[in-house]
């Protein structure tokens, strides 16, 4: 395989990264934002107890109930959906509405919340560009965290990043593939994808890529040392 394997694809989302772990924060912007726009202005209060997460917005300060809202819009995030609407969805779920100024602010909270990275992932990474591999990155990812990741040390790594907010589509879908190995300019078969999820695997082997799923750093480099892509 190794003689046939010229680009080693990789995901982000839990596997370079860890993942998120702002979906309280988030909440509780939300939460926040919603009391803010529920009271008079005159009745608004000062800035620290506008930071607090309004206790009438049940549905909203739940963390559980906030995560259901946010993962069931994110696939039309992903897929290059406005910020703001995206939000007002969560929103509307919640029976909240979102002002522009609460978005942004999600919206920035959210990126963060991504950008917590595996050290053991970054390791292999650096070894992979120390060995000549040519790296490329895939991930389904709006728009908004592909310019944050753009700017991360880690993105020097991968000679292409791809994030599906700015194609219009995401993974498994079938055209990522070909955009992907288009921009690349080889075959499927000489690219190996690694993802954690088992769709998107097997997406990109029904598109003719090689693939592997990810479980941690170790495991897959492991594999990468089996198949003589990495000493």
């Amino acid at each position: 395989m190794s003689n046939s394997v010229r680009w080693i694809v990789f995901d982000y989302g839990e596997v370079i990264s860890r993942a998120t772990k702002a979906l309280p924060e988030l909440a509780a912007l939300l939460a926040a934002g919603a009391d803010q726009v529920a009271k008079p202005a005159e009745s608004l209060g000062t800035a620290d107890q506008l930071a607090k997460p309004a206790e009438s917005v049940d549905t909203v300060d739940n963390t559980e109930a906030f995560a259901a809202a946010y993962w069931a819009e994110r696939d039309s995030y992903d897929r290059g959906r406005p910020a703001l609407d995206y939000w007002r969805a969560v929103g509307a779920r919640l029976g909240v509405e979102v002002s522009e100024s609460v978005a942004a602010a999600l919206t920035d909270a959210d990126v963060a919340g991504w950008l917590h990275t595996d050290p053991a992932a970054l390791d292999l990474l650096a070894d992979l560009e120390a060995a000549g591999v040519p790296l490329a990155l895939l991930s389904n990812a709006p728009s908004e965290f592909g310019r944050a990741a753009e700017r991360e040390p880690w993105a020097r790594y991968f000679r292409h990043l791809v994030f599906s907010g700015d194609l219009g589509m995401a993974k498994p879908d079938a055209r990522i593939w070909v955009e992907l190995t288009d921009r690349l300019g080889v075959p499927p078969g000489e690219c190996l994808f690694l993802d954690d999820r088992q769709v998107n695997v097997d997406g990109a082997i029904r598109a003719g890529l090689l693939a592997e799923r990810w479980s941690s750093a170790v495991a897959i480099r492991a594999r990468l040392v089996e198949l003589g892509l990495l000493g």
